[in-house]
């Protein structure tokens, strides 16, 4: 298994944003295995053609997210994601949910907004 990272400089997501959602992928689906160990902050940087910051900072967004965890010296390895990310998720939708009833939203109106939000997000 390898890493696998296209990063298309013309396109509208920011090139660590590119970064992030590929790895996340990744590690999401299983091709990157629980405790697979990233590259380098700087052999990555330098494998893509991107600023090291670029990668440290979607190496920290991936740490953020529970997609990936630092061991100090030892790297950067794909952690448990899929519990972290779906109990962060829940959150999300029910911090959302509380403050669109407070709103005074129906429920088709909070609906509607949420798949407006997910359509310009995910592009379709």
């Amino acid at each position: 298994m390898t890493l696998k990272i296209v990063i298309d400089t013309d396109a509208a997501p920011a090139p660590y944003e590119q970064l992030r959602s590929q790895i996340s992928a990744q590690a999401r689906s299983g091709e990157l295995p629980v405790g697979y160990k990233l590259p380098t902050v700087r052999g990555l940087a330098e494998d893509l053609g991107l600023a090291a910051n670029t990668v440290a900072k979607a190496y920290r967004a991936l740490e953020g997210d529970g997609v990936v965890e630092t061991r100090g010296r030892n790297g950067t390895f794909v952690a448990a994601a899929g519990d972290a990310a779906e109990r962060q998720a829940a959150a999300a939708a029910q911090a959302y949910a509380e403050q669109v009833h407070r709103l005074g939203l129906s429920r088709a109106d909070a609906l509607s907004a949420v798949q407006d939000a997910l359509r310009a997000t995910y592009r379709n």
